[in-house]
């Protein structure tokens, strides 16, 4: 697959699976047996990862991601995004703070025959969820 198709990809993967809430493309774009290693777990294949997706959804129903950046050298694509949302569910430990929340992150992934094989997401969770405990005691 050439860079460019590799950099549409990573593009879709962000804008179809978390801003158009398209899950079924999670199934088109990463591979049956595609590892993601996400900040504190590694999900395999489609289904696991369409969890964790309904998930942080369910917890940010207005999450939007902006693809900042995209670079690419043969199977491996990095992408640097942000992500804004509002915590109304529950989740993460939490009961929902009704806090806007915005955060930052990479995503470095490896395609092969047009799909997502392996990913690693990088992103300051921890810092996310102190913002959103500090909302619940008031420590904002």
């Amino acid at each position: 697959m050439s860079r460019d198709n590799n950099e549409t990809l990573i593009r879709r993967w962000f804008n179809e699976i978390w801003n158009e809430r398209r899950s079924d493309a999670i199934y088109e774009l990463l591979a049956a047996d595609g590892i993601s290693h996400l900040e504190g777990t590694e999900l395999v294949g489609p289904h696991q990862f369409h969890q964790y997706h309904s998930e942080l959804i369910a917890i940010f129903p207005d999450l939007r991601v902006t693809v900042e950046e995209v670079i690419s050298q043969g199977e491996a694509v990095a992408a640097r995004w942000s992500m804004e949302a509002t915590h109304e569910g529950e989740g993460l430990g939490l009961v929902p703070t009704g806090q806007k929340v915005t955060t930052r992150g990479m995503t470095w992934v490896h395609i092969r025959d047009g799909k997502i094989v392996e990913g690693w997401d990088s992103w300051n969770q921890g810092g996310l969820m102190q913002r959103l405990r500090g909302a619940l005691s008031g420590d904002e």
